[in-house]
Order: C-alpha cells, then structure tokens, then sequence
C-alpha cells in the first residue's frame, strides 16, 4: 500500500470520527433540549396575590402611590431564601389600580445598588412619564411621574427598562400588575372580585443554581434565558381555590423570553374577553392562547364542583421550524397553575354578548405607511443609540407600520404609549386573539404583521417613545429604536435624559 494511500485511510477514518461524534453530540443536545413539568407539579402551594397597592386622593382628586424598589430574599422553597428585588417587598409588587379620567401620580424611590426605572407598559401618558432608559433613577434618588388616565379599562403592568440592563432587572424580581377600570366595564356581568373570582396570573419561568436564580443561557438559546419551571405571583407548583362557575384569569406574560400557550388539558373553551389594550368587542371562545412576553390576556373559565383543572402551556407547531421549536421553547410544555373548585360554586352569569367598542385605528385616513425589519443586529438594520431618533410621527396622525421578521428565530414587537390594531397577518385577517386592542404582538421567523397606530400625543420633540423587541435579551443586545411625537411642521430633537437625583427630594 503506497503511502498517500494510508495517508488518506487515516484522513478518512479521522474525519469519519469527527462526523460520528458531531452526530452524537447534536443527538445529545437535541433529546436534552425540551422541557416538560406537565403531571409533575404536586401543586403544593397556596398561589400569593399580589396585594392592591394603597393610596391617597389629594385635594385635586390627584390619586397618589409609593413604590419603593429594593433588595431582599424570598422563600420560594422552604427554608431556602433566593437573593431577590421588588417593589414595596422581596419580590414583585402590589397591583396598582385606577379608573379612566383620573389623575395618577406614583412616587418611585430606588432604594437599590443601581440606577433603573419604572416603566408603565401598555399605558398612554407623556413620554418623559413612560419611564423608558431616559428616565433613570439613580441608587437612593426619586422620580414622580404623573397622567391622566386616558384609555378603557385594561390590564397593564410596570417594569425596569434601563438601557442594556432590562432582562437581568425583571428576572430579579421587578415587576407588577396595574389595572385600570372605566364606568362601562364595571357594569358589564364579569368576574370582578379581585382575588377571588377575578384573579391576576403574573407567569414567568425560572430555574434555580443552589439557593440563587440561574439566569444562565443554555447552548443555542438565542431566544435568551428559558427556565425549567414556572411560578404564578412568585408562587412556585401554585394552587388556588375557586368558589364560582365561572373565573377570571388576567394572564401576564412577565417572562424575558419565554412564550407560552396556553390552555387546559381537558380540551374545554375558555373565552378571551381582553388583549393588552382592554376589552374585545365580544368574548372568542378558544382552546388555546399564546402570550409572548409582554402580553397580556384576560380569559373567562368555567369551572365544575369539586374539579381541579390545571392551566397549562402547551408546544407550539407554529412556533418556528424544527431547531427553534426545539432550542426556543417551542417544544417545552408546563403545568402553570391549579384551579380547586368548591363542591358547590356560586352561579355566575353568563358572559355578555357585547363587551366594548373598540378605540383602537382601523388604518382608514393613515398618512403613511413605515416598514420595520426585525432582526437580532437591530430593527431596519441598526442596532440601538440613546442619541438617536429614529423615526418622527405627528401628534394626531394615524399611521399603518408593517412589522416583518424574517430572522430564522422568534421575535415579538412592543410599541409603547400606544395600543393599535392589528389589520393583516401574512396579509389575511387577524385571528380572534388578535382582535383586540395591542401593544405586543408575536411574530414567528417567516411573520408579517401590518398594524394601525394613533398617535395622540403630547408632543414632546426631545424625548423618544421605544419601540422594540420584547424578548429581553434582544432588546438588551439593541433590537430597539426610538420614536418622537411632534407637532405638525416639528422637527425631532436630540434625546435628551431625565434623571432623578438627590436622596430626599420629592422626586420629578
């Protein structure tokens, strides 16, 4: 045998053994890629709510909340305290809850180690109040961001959104509910008893290293941090009994990037009521419900004597192809929460037939159309920069935005101080879970949306309004740009920063 010929045996053979072992490590990574918690979960614990947060009325009918963000530990498992922040406790916050037309003032105090924010997600207010990466407070310092209420009742909530820090600053436990009520809501027959038969489902996925969180990413996560378990309100395996026929569930999406949809094992209707903007013009009975994070949903469920009926999250076929399923969470499956119901349930009434009118655009008079590419590197090809405006829209002006992602991974769009409508998915008709008012909006690699987006203002040419991706890790690596509302004939400034100082202040 001659010796290139040996010479190429052993080149064969070596590359051979390379390409079994590449093999067996993707088959490794691939069986151990899912995740599953479904008929695992003993349900062993009481589900917390979050209490309603207190305040005070001023003499100009001004409605007043303190927030205190802050550092702690928090017993998820017994006898085991997890390094923790939240507002006004270890771990999450109180529901904050005010009516349309209302003045609202909230107090912030950072009473960290770092600078951060609070943002109102989901809410219309002045942009120097949302409470994005320009307006930071720094560690002992104070901020008042104050609005009128100026939408329908809906179910929003706050969060951190400094600039490259949002993912790890929601993870630690920074987060909260903030329902908002009006006149016609609360006279429609719906569960209303917060707490009771109206329950707040604050979800997120965690996964534990020792007595601390793990916020690591696995290999080939691009999607960013996917837990092995979920809580409910802080709750881990979480329960909670029920004493009406029917219950209503305010989903939130508090996850960083973590998708889910959801449903119960049963097969049975549950009817969708409210997106994240508020209330559908009529309840959409479904089997199943996907919320990026971000979204909310509220969703009324009928409930049996003496059942227990588990809520859970289910794979997703249409989450993207085969890899994302499968490295995204596409594929992973959970048992969220348990509903125990009474052996005799109060009646409940049945569900209005008509629930609200919608506020929201429907494109008609749109002054013009925009176009946003999303991508990892950055929305239309360029990554973030806090000094930069990146598209100017007139105070007033109803536009359509068509949202594309063509990316190879799962991305979801967030538009703050608006709530739009969704016209067009992949140019046919929204489905019914897209049918009410939006601010958040999954988009699948191979997805594009055209929305309607009014913009009423205020004007404020100086301080920019995000729009972004909402998996956290995304928007920490720069999928964000920036939007000003001016008046007609402005021209945006530079951004400019608000941030609040001193330790005894009253804040700004």
């Amino acid at each position: 045998m001659s010796r290139w010929k040996r010479v190429l045996i052993v080149l064969g053979c070596a590359v051979a053994v390379v390409v079994a072992s590449v093999g067996a490590l993707v088959t490794w990574l691939w069986t151990g890629a899912d995740v599953s918690t479904v008929g695992k979960e003993p349900f062993v614990n009481e589900m917390a709510v979050p209490p309603l947060a207190p305040s005070r009325v001023e003499k100009d009918g001004t409605r007043v909340f303190d927030l205190r963000m802050r550092a702690g530990r928090t017993e998820f498992r017994d006898g085991r305290w997890t390094p923790t922040w939240g507002f006004d406790g270890t771990y999450l916050g109180p529901t904050l809850r005010a009516e349309r037309g209302e003045k609202v003032r909230v107090r912030i105090r950072n009473g960290l180690d770092e600078a951060s924010t609070v943002h109102w997600h989901g809410m219309h207010l002045p942009a120097r109040m949302d409470g994005g990466p320009h307006t930071t407070i720094r560690p002992g310092a104070a901020r008042s961001p104050h609005w009128t209420v100026a939408q329908p009742a809906a179910t929003l909530w706050y969060h951190p959104h400094p600039h490259g820090a949002t993912e790890r600053h929601v993870q630690r436990g920074l987060a909260g509910m903030f329902i908002l009520d009006d006149g016609r809501t609360a006279a429609l027959a719906l569960p209303k008893r917060y707490g009771v038969d109206d329950l707040p489902v604050v979800v997120q996925d965690v996964r534990f290293d020792g007595d601390r969180f793990d916020h690591g990413r696995r290999i080939m996560q691009n999607v960013g941090f996917l837990g092995d378990r979920t809580m409910v309100n802080g709750t881990l395996s979480p329960y909670r009994e029920v004493a009406d026929e029917l219950v209503r569930l305010r989903l939130l999406n508090a996850s960083t990037a973590r998708t889910y949809s959801f449903g119960f094992p049963d097969g049975r209707d549950f009817s969708l009521i409210g997106t994240d903007g508020g209330l559908l013009e009529r309840p959409a009975p479904m089997e199943r419900l996907r919320l990026s994070p971000g979204e909310r949903a509220e969703i009324v469920v009928r409930v049996r004597p003496g059942e227990r009926a588990v809520l859970r999250s289910f794979p997703q076929d249409d989450y993207g192809d085969a890899w994302q399923r499968r490295f995204g969470g596409g594929d992973d499956s959970f048992d969220v929460l348990e509903l125990r119901a009474a052996e005799r349930l109060r009646p409940s009434p049945a569900l209005p037939a008509r629930l609200a009118e919608q506020e929201t655009p429907d494109g008609g008079g749109a002054v013009r159309a925009r176009h946003f590419d999303l991508r990892r590197s950055g929305i239309n090809g360029r990554p973030m920069a806090m000094d930069r405006i990146d598209e100017t829209v007139t105070r007033g002006a109803t536009e359509t935005w068509t949202v594309r992602n063509a990316d190879g991974m799962p991305h979801n769009f967030h538009v703050h101080d608006v709530q739009f409508r969704v016209l067009e998915v992949n140019g046919a008709p929204p489905p019914a879970a897209l049918r009410g008012p939006k601010d958040t909006v999954f988009l699948a690699s191979g997805t594009t949306m055209k929305l309607a987006l009014r913009f009423d203002g205020p004007a404020d040419p100086t301080t920019p309004y995000m729009y972004h991706c909402h998996l956290l890790y995304h928007e920490d690596e720069g999928m964000m740009g920036q939007f000003a509302v001016v008046e007609k004939g402005q021209r945006a400034g530079t951004p400019s920063e608000h941030t609040g100082h001193g330790t005894h202040g009253p804040g700004h």
